[in-house]
């Protein structure tokens, strides 16, 4: 190697990681996290108990775990891209064997004093395996039918075990997020043209089997859909979500009625205020401006995880952060799309925001990775 070509290829070492964070990043993190802890103290009342303080807690130590994945190098994260998945599928597994039920699902393993969700795992652990993957082929095969049914099985293992829980929504993220690393590599367009035929039939063949003996979904899944094409026709049953929902968001006009004046969530009248409808909350007591603003931070994360996308010279390294880029991006657009009616309500956290233990932990570790990738990237001299 040359001397010229030694030095384009120098990376940051030792304490000068720090240095080659990115920090705008980090900033918007807290920015959206700091939303999140004045809506929790809104809706516990006006009290640091029961979810702002725990939900502070965690963030400072995911932030940390942020900043120690960082500082990694991503030659790394590839090498342990295998055995990361396979312990996800692994922890999937014991979720149907030994899960704890909760909320009419079996998605949660207890180890100890904690209280781990394996589907949130997969989300990141399934984009590192498909990264790593298309990062090993060979460019000329990726759109040969073996490979694109090895990287379809990567997807669709993790899917399938989280299907049966039943958790759909988290599924539907996950296959999103494996189809976009899978575009993204190059693999031809026809494969996607036909994935989109064959959900057209899924959606067909979900529909006809309601009500027969070979049912394809719950039949609360059902009601969800039927909710979500006419709230109306169930307004205190199945619609009774979205029609609080859009009551709360219809009410905060502009500018909203007030920090904690909502009187949607302070009169209980909106389900899981804390978690999947926690934005309604924000747009009924900061109004469009509020919940303008937040989307615009949301944003603002996008494109600076998109700017190390295309920033990234390292195959494995790009992939990865378009996987990550896309998992965060479809969180908070489909959240937002559910509360507002423009989606099914299929029980999608809200980025940051929501109240929960393991989404905030794996999303910090994912923009962890995207941080790798950030800071070990080949920079010129200076």
């Amino acid at each position: 190697m040359s001397y010229l070509e030694y030095n384009t290829q120098r990376m940051p070492r030792g304490a000068a990681k720090m240095l080659h964070l990115n920090w705008a990043l980090v900033v918007l993190l807290v920015a959206v996290a700091c939303y999140g802890f004045v809506m929790l103290y809104s809706v516990a009342g006006g009290s640091a108990q029961p979810w702002m303080q725990p939900q502070m807690q965690r963030f400072g130590v995911g932030l940390l775990l942020m900043i120690a994945v960082a500082m990694i190098p991503i030659w790394f994260w590839r090498s342990m891209s295998g055995l990361a998945y396979c312990v996800t599928a692994l922890l999937l597994l014991g979720v149907e064997f030994f899960g704890a039920v909760g909320m009419g699902a079996q998605r949660w393993l207890e180890i100890g004093p904690l209280r781990l969700q394996p589907s949130e795992l997969a989300k990141i652990t399934t984009i590192m395996a498909l990264a790593a993957f298309y990062d090993w082929a060979d460019m000329k095969k990726i759109s040969r039918p073996a490979h694109v049914f090895a990287a379809a099985v990567i997807v669709l293992l993790p899917v399938l075990l989280v299907v049966r829980q039943p958790d759909l929504g988290t599924a539907l993220l996950i296959a999103a997020a494996g189809g976009a690393v899978i575009f993204a590599a190059g693999v031809h367009w026809g494969y996607f043209a036909g994935v989109i035929g064959s959900a057209i039939g899924l959606v067909v063949t979900v529909v006809s089997s309601r009500g027969t003996e070979w049912q394809l979904l719950k039949d609360y899944q059902y009601r969800r859909i039927d909710a979500f094409l006419d709230p109306t026709l169930d307004p205190l049953g199945a619609g009774y979500h979205i029609n609080q929902a859009m009551i709360a968001l219809g009410s905060g006009g502009w500018s909203g009625r007030g920090f904690m004046e909502g009187t949607q969530s302070r009169l209980n009248f909106l389900p899981e205020k804390h978690t999947d409808f926690i934005f309604t909350t924000l747009a009924e007591e900061f109004g469009f401006i509020g919940a303008g603003s937040l989307l615009v931070l949301y944003l603002m994360i996008l494109g600076f995880c998109l700017l190390t996308v295309l920033r990234s010279s390292n195959r494995f390294a790009a992939l990865l952060a378009i996987g990550v880029t896309a998992n965060f991006f479809l969180y908070f657009a489909v959240n937002t799309a559910m509360v507002m009616g423009l989606a099914p309500v299929v029980g999608v956290p809200l980025p940051l925001i929501s109240y929960g233990g393991s989404a905030m932990m794996v999303l910090m570790v994912a923009f962890g990775l995207l941080q790798s990738a950030h800071v070990h990237r080949p920079r010129l001299p200076t």
